[in-house]
């Protein structure tokens, strides 16, 4: 494989990698943070009658995951395309 071949390949995966760190750590920050860390603080505001700690703990984060899905695929094509690896 040439250097240049090489190097191309690595700016992929470390584009990939870069996107794959930012979509987790929201998911964490998501999920932990406001599900458990912050759910005291976000127990003052309540939506439908629930805390909102308690909405995202329960379901906030799963919304958030499958947001996080979409964003992730719609990336990673502008990704493969830039990078000139998509699929036909």
């Amino acid at each position: 494989m040439s250097s240049e071949k090489a190097s191309a390949k690595a700016a992929y995966w470390r584009a990939n990698l870069k996107l794959l760190f930012i979509l987790l750590t929201i998911w964490f920050v998501v999920s932990y943070g406001c599900g458990i860390l912050f759910v005291d603080a976000l127990d003052t505001i309540k939506i439908g009658g629930f805390p909102l700690g308690f909405w995202f703990a329960q379901q906030g984060s799963i919304y958030t995951f499958v947001v996080l899905i979409f964003v992730y695929v719609w990336r990673m094509n502008k990704l493969d395309r830039k990078h000139d690896v998509h699929e036909e």
